[in-house]
């Protein structure tokens, strides 16, 4: 995919993202700082996603940052990984949010969170209905799409032409805001792997 409808380009949403000077060996320091590889993607111990969830997470992820072009991708940054780990901790549970009603769905933006379902929740009543949509729509579950009806049907998925209820109606936008959070974080929180998406848009480094 190169650009869905309303959000800015790979290239220059990675590069307006963060600014600095490269840091010359930044890469070979990050391989340095590894006592072991990490694990390849499909080999991955899921701490909260399901089978079907990661492979969702998976295919999803590939097309907001694809691996087309001069720098890295979702995948080769782990950023599946990163979103995986989020949900089962303290973000996935909301556990320091303030999550009491009255919830409106249509409130503005600044007004904060306006469902009772916390993110994992999100995640998880989402992607099956998303999943469903796309079977109906396209013939298949999203990940088994090939890339030119994966890239339409997040395009769908986005200007809210798929049926979701109202809890989980912004699922596009948190998971696009999780996917760049998990290539743009710290490799401790298990996305960036080796500070790639660092490197390429010349930042040095915490």
């Amino acid at each position: 995919m190169t650009d869905l409808p309303g959000y800015p380009s790979r290239r220059n949403f990675l590069k307006a993202s963060a600014a600095g000077v490269a840091l010359s060996g930044l890469a070979a320091q990050a391989k340095a700082q590894e006592t072991t590889p990490p694990v390849p993607l499909e080999d991955y111990d899921r701490a909260y996603l399901t089978a079907a969830e990661w492979a969702f997470v998976m295919a999803a992820t590939a097309r907001l940052i694809p691996s087309e072009g001069d720098g890295p991708g979702a995948i080769e940054t782990r950023v599946p990984v990163f979103i995986d780990l989020q949900l089962a901790g303290d973000y996935g549970s909301a556990d320091d949010w303030y999550m009491e009603g009255p919830h409106v769905p249509d409130a503005e933006p600044a007004r904060g969170w306006q469902t009772p379902l916390t993110p994992a929740e999100i995640y998880r009543q989402a992607i099956p209905v998303f999943d469903a949509w796309c079977e109906d729509t396209h013939g298949a579950t999203f990940a088994a799409l090939d890339a030119e009806r994966q890239d339409a049907a997040l395009t769908s998925l986005q200007n809210g032409d798929v049926a979701l209820d109202p809890e989980i109606r912004d699922f596009f936008s948190i998971l696009l805001a999780n996917t760049k959070e998990g290539y743009f974080a710290d490799p401790q929180y298990g996305g960036n792997h080796e500070m790639q998406s660092w490197v390429y848009i010349g930042f040095p480094g915490a």
